[in-house]
């Protein structure tokens, strides 16, 4: 079964959380213990902190990566938008085109256009097909867009995994 592609970064992420946690982080603290008096000793209170925060990442690292693979990617519509979703809009208020990409909230980046489902336009745009109008409110006002194109995960998947269609 095909699992979404940012699972593969969270558990790069998680190993090497793991291998700091397990190999580099226990070498710093032998390293601080040996300068002596532990109750006063910086080095050996930061690296406890960092232990402290790696446990708890790696701990919501392995939750989420179960939330994730939990997904069933037959489950998203292929021919409307869902997670995954590449949606070209025109602005219909103010002409010109924008691209988005519908993700899960570890891969939002505005800067690239990659937008939550949870986001106001991400919600908006939920189960839309090509040629559907939509309104959101934005920051800027109410704003009503057209969908003019839009490529599902499967066919995203299926062109990254080098398949044909």
């Amino acid at each position: 079964m095909a699992e979404l592609p940012v699972i593969k970064r969270l558990r790069k992420d998680l190993e090497t959380l793991k291998r700091e946690l397990t190999v580099d982080l226990p070498k710093e603290l032998e390293r601080a213990r040996a300068h002596g008096d532990l109750s006063e000793n910086a080095e050996w209170a930061m690296a406890k902190q960092r232990q402290e925060f790696l446990r708890a990442r790696v701990g919501n690292l392995e939750a989420r990566i179960v939330e994730l693979t939990m997904i069933d990617l037959e489950t998203i519509p292929r021919d409307t938008v869902g997670l995954g979703s590449r949606v070209r809009l025109e602005d219909l208020d103010e002409g010109g085109i924008a691209e988005f990409e519908i993700v899960v909230p570890e891969e939002v980046d505005g800067a690239q256009n990659r937008i939550s489902l949870s986001s106001p336009l991400g919600r908006a745009l939920i189960g839309k097909a090509a040629q559907d109008d939509i309104e959101v409110v934005t920051p800027k006002g109410k704003r009503a867009y057209m969908v003019k194109q839009l490529t599902t995960i499967h066919a995203i998947l299926v062109v990254e995994n080098g398949q044909t269609k």
